[in-house]
């Protein structure tokens, strides 16, 4: 027998055992079992404090054109999958039949997802949807602690589908804590059954031993908010039993293991391929600082994911800031793919590397991912997706030949469900995770922390009942200057994210002169006094060029990667029955775009406008007030079949006469051309 199910980032073939074919690969060598086994006597049963500590969902929310790009995605696809999208809609949470596989994968995205979503919008319709789901899976938990779509079934149950769900559920709890006690108790009644399952070596198929981290973090809120007073040496052994029985990720990010190229064709020296699957490596980044957090050991935990994100990134790495890996591990080709799911993911993980370790280049890279890569590789409206986006993308089509070797054709396409239906659940947990760690407080909750530069509105109490309220006006990144207003009822220290690209940065304090940003490890601060404080920060950065291979370069100014953004024509491909907004969407060039540019000749523009306020969706063709003015000259550039560019021709020869062409933040492109090949104009 075989059928065919939502199978965990893939949809692969099952058989009657349910196992994934295409997924499962049972082989654990001896040397990462002999290298990855914990060691009883030496274990420490206290959790580590982080560097910074996140706030609660509902204490920080999105203003400006922040607010305004949210709302377009809670009236695009994100906002509308529980009226009509399979995956999602196939529930009757009210007490009748579950048809949908709701802790299998799908589901648990798509909760951890929209319930930030519905609360930072205040929208009734997604907050019902949510509690619904929330309520009918406590409600379903068996008598075991099981919980999930396989209670009363003969399915295998495989831990990892409960996790995304995890996640969602504590923001709830920090939004509502009303809900706490039922949470907890289910929460609780499922670790002690998942204890016994690790100890027994149940539980686990390849998808639960990559992704482990996702319960370490849960676990640890568990031991951070003493949820389960006198349990706690429960809750550490449970932490440990994951990661000795998951995947060995300081020997993923080793440097002598780490490939250096594409993956398809290179032997996984662990026999471990998932490892080097985009999406895990983006959610496995989360597992040596949580790891951390339990063994204490800085220069084995915290010191490896360090250097192995900086090898991710050097070897795989995209100017977008988000890396390459067309289902697998990609290396710098303009053409190989990124996936939707790992923007989205790699972003969370940033945050949480942030929070546990406190260095700045996790929070300036997750913020380049933010407005960059991840509304590239979504349309204006948010409501068609692609799988795969790319750097130099001159078509959006199924695609022949095909540029990536381990994933469909359909793949660049922007549609409901292009190749695989994953991110079509989990990419709307992007924007409002972001927002949400967007400030932090430091452990002892006498400082708050702004992280990722925007406009926002935030309210908090710090140390002592200190009941701040921070108002953020900006239209940062598009701007550079921000004004924040706070209102304190006692003195407290502000400190505010200088990103590593500002260039003579200033800062101004309730009217006074202007002076020179001071940050240390990425932070300036300010000490605030009682009452109202008014803080103008202006952050100017250069035009700067990234070297490229191929001798190509990149152009950035600020946090924003800038990329010609090519004419297209529009062909529907596909409609949804139910939902006529949900498109499949091929694009096609309409004017050519093989061009050479010459890196001594760009000129920034800013044309703001006088309103003060952007245009929306802000993230579309021809509608961002930052521009950069590019001489260019026509080139012979191949393409390969007439889907995709060839690596970009190295010392081109012009084909006639130079002229100027526009750059625009890369996030407003959906066909463009962002690594260039270079002339010297004479």
């Amino acid at each position: 027998m075989i059928f065919r199910l939502f199978c965990h980032g893939t949809s692969h073939a099952r058989g009657s055992s349910g196992a994934c074919w295409a997924c499962y690969r049972p082989e654990r060598t001896l040397v990462i079992v002999k290298a990855h086994t914990r060691q009883d006597a030496n274990l420490d049963f206290t959790v580590a404090p982080k560097a910074f500590l996140s706030l609660p969902l509902g204490s920080v929310y999105p203003a400006g054109w922040l607010h305004d790009q949210l709302a377009v995605q809670t009236n695009g696809l994100a906002g509308h999958e529980h009226d009509f999208y399979d995956y999602v809609s196939k529930t009757d949470w009210t007490g009748g039949t579950s048809f949908y596989s709701s802790l299998e994968e799908a589901g648990s995205y798509w909760f951890n997802g929209m319930v930030p979503n519905g609360i930072l919008m205040k929208d009734a319709t997604i907050m019902a949807q949510t509690q619904a789901f929330l309520d009918y899976v406590i409600s379903h938990q068996d008598s075991t602690g099981w919980l999930g779509p396989e209670v009363g079934t003969n399915k295998p149950r495989y831990l990892w589908g409960r996790y995304p769900f995890f996640l969602g559920a504590m923001q709830m709890v920090e939004y509502d804590p009303s809900q706490t006690t039922k949470v907890v108790n289910a929460f609780n009644k499922f670790i002690s059954l998942a204890n016994t399952m690790l100890h027994a070596g149940q539980g686990l198929e390849d998808w639960t031993r990559t992704r482990w981290e996702d319960f370490v973090i849960m676990l640890q809120w568990m031991y951070d908010n003493n949820y389960s007073p006198g349990n706690e040496t429960l809750l550490i052994d449970t932490m440990h039993q994951l990661k000795y029985t998951g995947d060995p990720w300081e020997l993923v990010f080793e440097q002598q293991y780490f490939p250096t190229g594409p993956v398809e064709n290179t032997p996984n020296p662990f026999n471990l391929p998932l490892t080097w699957h985009g999406v895990n490596l983006a959610e496995g980044m989360k597992a040596l600082p949580a790891t951390y957090r339990f063994t204490h050991n800085q220069s084995a935990d915290l010191g490896r994911i360090s250097s192995g994100w900086d090898l991710l990134f050097q070897y795989h790495g995209r100017p977008s800031g988000i890396y390459g890996a067309d289902e697998y591990l990609a290396g710098q080709g303009a053409v190989r793919g990124t996936e939707l799911c790992l923007v989205v993911e790699t972003m969370f993980s940033g945050s949480y590397l942030y929070q546990v370790s406190g260095d700045p280049k996790y929070a300036d890279r997750v913020e380049r991912i933010a407005y960059n890569a991840l509304p590239a590789t979504l349309t204006g409206n948010m409501w068609s997706r692609q799988y795969l986006q790319q750097q130099n993308q001159i078509a959006a089509q199924n695609m022949n030949p095909n540029p990536f070797p381990l994933d469909g054709p359909y793949s660049n396409v922007f549609g409901l469900e292009p190749n695989y239906p994953c991110c079509t659940v989990n990419h709307p947990q992007g924007w409002p995770k972001f927002i949400t760690n967007s400030f932090v407080v430091s452990p002892d909750r006498s400082s708050l922390v702004h992280l990722y530069l925007g406009p926002y509105n935030v309210k908090t109490t710090l140390a002592g009942g200190n009941v701040v309220s921070v108002n953020v006006n900006t239209m940062y990144p598009f701007s550079d200057t921000l004004t924040t207003t706070i209102n304190a009822q006692k003195p407290f220290v502000y400190k505010v994210r200088v990103p590593s690209w500002t260039v003579g940065g200033t800062i101004s304090v309730n009217g006074g002169a202007a002076k020179a940003v001071a940050p240390v490890n990425g932070l300036h601060s300010v000490k605030v006094a009682a009452g109202k404080t008014t803080i103008v920060l202006d952050l100017p950065a250069e035009v700067t060029i990234e070297q490229r291979p191929n001798s190509s370069i990149a152009i950035h100014r600020g946090v924003l990667n800038y990329a010609f953004d090519i004419p297209r024509n529009q062909t529907i491909l596909a409609q949804n029955a139910q939902q006529p907004m949900a498109v499949d969407l091929q694009f096609e060039a309409t004017a050519p775009w093989a061009y050479a540019i010459d890196p001594t000749k760009l000129t920034f523009h800013n044309t703001l406008p006088a309103s003060g306020s952007l245009p929306s969706p802000v993230f579309d063709s021809g509608l961002s007030p930052l521009t950069i003015t590019a001489v260019a000259c026509p080139i012979d550039w191949p393409i390969a079949g007439s889907t995709f560019a060839a690596p970009p021709p190295v010392k081109p020869s012009c084909t006639g006469t130079a002229q100027n062409i526009t750059l625009s933040p890369l996030g407003t492109t959906k066909l463009r051309i962002s690594e260039f090949p270079t002339f010297t104009l004479s």
